[in-house]
């Protein structure tokens, strides 16, 4: 057995530059490239290695280590899971700000590897630098806050180690049932430790995502549920995605006449125009949508872990509706009593199809899905109309974006109001190019998400949709999108403060408070930030805009630029599209205002209707 004497570091460069990926049959990296923030505990170390091979893997200087991980993570959706970008960053606040980040990444179960730097394995210069000392357990580092945010978590504390940790950490963010993100926590002086690695460790190797099979019985029952079924629907979630599956989706949905709603993860599986596409369903979904999935008598879950968005707190389905659920993670596949099918999305839908053979759901059924499509139609078209008011609509900015995309173009947005309104209101022109994080509901996704998919979709144009408070918690990754020539177009819409939190609040019978810009406390409620000032600051094109016309105009302009542009544009404080399906949130009990008696008395009355997990 030949080896070289390299140091850790070193070693895990080298093997992570070795792992390669096919893409549709041409062969790409793996890890194509780093986002990094260097400080003590990762530049001298690994840092050097990374400048040595500068060529084979890039390093994206980031701004901020949580808009690098929130990049990264929005990278490895709009690669549908085939590519995965590195975060390092140094030991101490640099780590603590990527631990955000691993939620979001968790929470949709997307691969990012994170690497920090950690205190001396020896302890001998303890406490360094940033070090937060555990009295009780001198083993314990800040690196432990990532323990219940990524899938994989490890401290190397022998160079050795990494022959052992990096085969499982690579093979874990491949493998579709246990994605997720990975840690490693590097001490800075096992980091610069030499050790005699085998050189066949760093021989290139070409993987593919694995497609794991269903049993053949659970195939047989769900079949057989299926073809007793009256009223099908198929909800179609994130892991159609991930499986490749939208295209098999399509030609079953459309062969057996079955209604597909989608997820907030799973928008995009359908193009808008197929003939089974019923729309988006659920909390941020439409009502058409909903009344087809209310009056269901079988859903078949594919690929989704029925968040409570998706289901309404579990209120959109009736008592007796059957679950058939098919998913790769057993986890997901056995929620609220479903007959769990575990396996590959795109290779299940297909067996299940052939099993079926010429079944198709009643004419009454389908006509009635289509009515409710019909319906949906509508209602966008009246949402997303000029009015003649000012300001505009989220919905109505969301029309004017919708209108210049092309049919490849992706489209991003994260938390607040953008989700309902995109959620609904986009029609999907092009399969897989639609991204909301609405897993962990991170504010700051936006831009740095942004920044992401337009590294990983450079071939077409990135739009990214965010209001004026997730635009404060997290913008200057506009900075390193110009720094690192990734550009995206960027549209604010500036209602003047947390205006859907806002909604909550005053719905379930609150005041409003600390949520708008005008009822915060302080003197300075009434000083407004110029958006399209701060962004040309950063280098981008900026504009502010007020009709829909200037608008449109913007964005045609903002195509041509060479860099990324910012479309500011104020907008109504409270016009929502409404969605149709209940939630359940905290209402207290007891109270001394009567309107938040009241919406605790509306809650345990919907309640009602709640499935109870079987």
């Amino acid at each position: 057995m030949t080896t070289v004497r390299i140091t850790c570091a070193e070693a895990i460069i080298r093997y992570l530059i070795a792992q390669r990926i096919e893409i549709d049959g041409q062969e790409q990296p793996l890890f194509p490239g780093v986002m990094g923030i260097f400080g003590h505990g990762n530049v001298t170390s690994l840092g050097h290695s990374l400048e040595q091979h500068r060529d084979e893997i890039p390093v994206y200087r980031g701004q901020n280590e949580q808009g690098m991980g929130l990049a990264a993570a929005a990278f490895a959706k709009a690669t549908r899971r085939r590519q995965i970008l590195i975060c390092t960053s140094s030991v101490g606040p640099g780590a603590t700000n990527m631990v955000t980040a691993a939620g979001v990444a968790m929470a949709n179960r997307l691969p990012v590897l994170f690497i920090s730097g950690d205190t001396f394995s020896s302890r001998l210069p303890d406490p360094v630098l940033q070090q937060v000392e555990h009295f009780g357990s001198p083993s314990t580092s800040v690196n432990d806050a990532f323990r219940p945010v990524v899938r994989y978590w490890d401290r190397i504390t022998d160079p050795a180690q990494v022959l052992s940790s990096l085969p499982h950490l690579v093979g874990m963010m491949l493998d579709p049932a246990e994605c997720g993100p990975a840690f490693l926590g590097l001490p800075q002086d096992v980091a610069a430790k030499a050790y005699d690695y085998p050189t066949e460790f760093f021989t290139k190797r070409v993987r593919t995502v694995p497609r794991s099979r269903a049993d053949e019985e659970d195939l047989a029952t769900a079949a057989h549920l299926i073809r007793s079924s009256k009223r099908p629907v198929v909800i179609a979630g994130g892991g159609v995605h991930y499986s490749l599956a939208e295209h098999v989706l399509a030609a079953v949905a459309q062969r057996h006449g079955l209604p597909v709603v989608e997820t907030v993860a799973g928008k995009s599986s359908l193009l808008a125009t197929h003939p089974s596409y019923s729309g988006p369903l659920g909390v941020t979904g439409a009502a058409a949508a909903n009344a087809v999935v209310t009056q269901a008598d079988l859903v078949i879950a594919v690929g989704t872990r029925l968040q409570d968005f998706t289901t309404g707190s579990w209120t959109l389905f009736s008592s007796d509706t059957q679950f058939v659920s098919i998913n790769a993670a057993r986890f997901d596949a056995l929620k609220h009593g479903a007959v769990a099918v575990v396996g590959d999305a795109r290779e299940t839908l297909d067996e299940l199809s052939t099993l079926l053979d010429d079944w198709r759901t009643t004419d009454e059924w389908a006509a009635h899905a289509a009515k409710c499509r019909t319906d949906l139609d509508e209602f966008i078209s009246d949402r997303i109309a000029d009015d003649g008011a000012l300001p505009l609509s989220y919905a109505q900015v969301v029309g004017a974006v919708h209108r210049v995309a092309a049919d490849d173009d992706y489209v991003l947005t994260a938390a607040g109001g953008l989700p309902g309104e995109l959620n609904i209101n986009w029609k999907s022109k092009g399969v897989a190019t639609f991204d909301c994080e609405y897993g962990f509901s991170c504010m700051g996704y936006e831009i740095s998400g942004a920044w992401g998919a337009a590294m990983a979709r450079p071939q077409a144009q990135t739009f990214a949709l965010v209001g004026d408070g997730s635009y404060l918690m997290l913008n200057s990754d506009i900075y390193a999108s110009i720094l690192s020539g990734h550009k995206f177009i960027l549209v604010v819409c500036d209602n003047a403060g947390f205006a859907v939190i806002e909604r909550l609040q005053v719905g379930q019978g609150g005041n409003s408070y600390n949520n708008m810009l005008r009822d915060s406390v302080g003197p300075g409620s009434d000083v407004r930030v110029d958006f399209r000032a701060h962004a040309a600051a950063m280098g981008a094109h900026a504009a502010e805009v007020s009709t829909l016309n200037e608008l449109a105009d913007a964005l045609i302009v903002a195509r041509t630029h060479k860099r990324t542009s910012v479309i500011v544009v104020k907008v109504r404080e409270s016009d929502w599209t409404e969605g149709g399906a209940f939630w359940q949130v905290g209402v207290p009990e007891v109270s001394d205002l009567e309107t938040v008696k009241a919406a605790r008395s509306s809650m345990d009355s919907a309640l009602l209707a709640q499935r109870r997990g079987v």
